[in-house]
């Protein structure tokens, strides 16, 4: 069988991370949402995606499909319905489309003609930016059992101080020494070719994807994931940073969503809770205002490639853009659209000249092409976000 994630109707409310990936390539947990799919379907998936995506992401069709919604993150029991659909059947919940079958002479599909099969179970969906952080927990511990059952950890060196050893697996190449894990409050995943280095506390539920890595003396709460070749330091609370990022010095990073490429200055802060307790607004880019979260505790919601200087500070529920660039002194406005460049005095545009230059340096050093597909994308999102800068 033929398997295609779609965006469905949340890719809007997933915005900024949406303007450079389909909502199956977002990581949660341990995994990307695609990466979940592939590997409990034993197969590999394309992409139903916005046409300016869909170079990088193709979508692939074949005789006999199968649509998949990237917003529901699979199961043992959705899987199993997923992989037993037959022609016109549907999976709902609610009146949510999970997965639908079709075939390549179908024109258009009518639900109305389908056998419509409920799914009634719990189970994990990706719908608003805060979802990422906030259902990390859940991710990462559904993500540590899949991955780890049947299988045996690298051994934990003997100078690491450990809680709860049968909650930590280790991958082949990982190097960690002098270090505390309390896996008590949940599991820690140390991935493939990680390092997490010496003086580092970590508390669980916890995951370090391949290549990722701790810098000295990290604070480090759950539920957090370290993305593919990112890096963190300094204290670190509930949060994701995607691959390529990094937050590798002091400073506070909680309740936080960090894309790509993204870099965090040397003692820069975000604020993750309001000075009267209240819930947190967002910026929506659907409304294009802002909109409740029902959180008391959200942080800073950053897109790929943008970075910020020293010391900068971010009010609590800030929305950064892609490849936008923040310095100086003061609290930026809690919503910086893609491609500005500048702080709390004043923001101009970061003209994709200058852009490209430095996300072409920056993927060099780790030996990555900035290639046309990139800038293609990059382009896009320049004159998508026009409308929101102001100068």
């Amino acid at each position: 069988m033929n398997y295609i994630l779609f965006d469905g109707p949340s890719r809007n409310a997933l915005l900024p991370f949406t303007f450079t990936r389909p909502v199956a390539d977002i990581l949660i947990g341990i995994m990307t949402i695609r990466q979940k799919w592939e590997m409990r379907l034993g197969s590999t998936t394309t992409t139903l995606t916005e046409e300016y995506l869909s170079e990088k992401f193709p979508m692939v069709e074949l005789e006999e499909n199968v649509m998949i919604n990237a917003s529901f993150l699979p199961n043992d029991v959705l899987v199993e319905m997923v992989s037993n659909l037959e022609s016109n059947q549907a999976i709902f919940k609610g009146d949510e489309v999970i997965a639908f079958h079709t075939n390549e002479n179908q024109e258009e599909v009518d639900f109305d003609t389908y056998e419509i099969i409920e799914y009634q179970d719990d189970c994990l969906t990706v719908e608003h930016t805060w979802d990422i952080f906030s259902k990390n927990d859940a991710a990462i511990r559904e993500d540590f059992e899949f991955l780890t059952e049947d299988r045996k950890s690298q051994p934990i060196p003997k100078s690491v101080n450990v809680i709860a050893p049968e909650n930590i697996f280790i991958e082949e190449g990982a190097k960690l020494e002098f270090v505390t894990l309390n896996a008590s409050t949940g599991p820690i995943y140390i991935g493939k070719d990680s390092e997490i280095m010496e003086g580092s506390v970590i508390r669980g539920p916890f995951a370090l994807c391949e290549n990722a890595t701790v810098k000295m003396a990290a604070k480090v709460y759950g539920a957090t994931t370290v993305g593919p070749h990112s890096r963190i330091g300094g204290e670190v609370n509930n949060s994701v940073l995607f691959g390529y990022s990094n937050k590798g010095h002091d400073g506070f990073l909680g309740n936080s969503v960090l894309g790509e490429w993204c870099n965090i200055g040397a003692d820069s802060n975000n604020s993750n809770l309001k000075n009267n307790y209240e819930e947190v607004k967002l910026w929506s880019y659907e409304t294009e205002g802002f909109a409740k979260t029902g959180l008391q505790f959200c942080g800073l919601m950053m897109g790929d490639h943008s970075k910020c200087g020293i010391n900068t500070m971010f009010n609590t529920g800030t929305v950064v853009g892609v490849s936008a660039n923040i310095f100086g002194s003061g609290f930026p406005r809690n919503f910086v659209p893609s491609f500005s460049w500048g702080g709390a005095s004043r923001f101009t545009t970061y003209i994709t000249k200058k852009a490209f230059e430095t996300a072409r340096l920056v993927m060099a050093r780790r030996n990555v092409d900035f290639d046309e597909r990139e800038a293609a994308i990059l382009e896009h999102v320049f004159e998508e976000s026009k409308k929101w800068r102001k100068e």
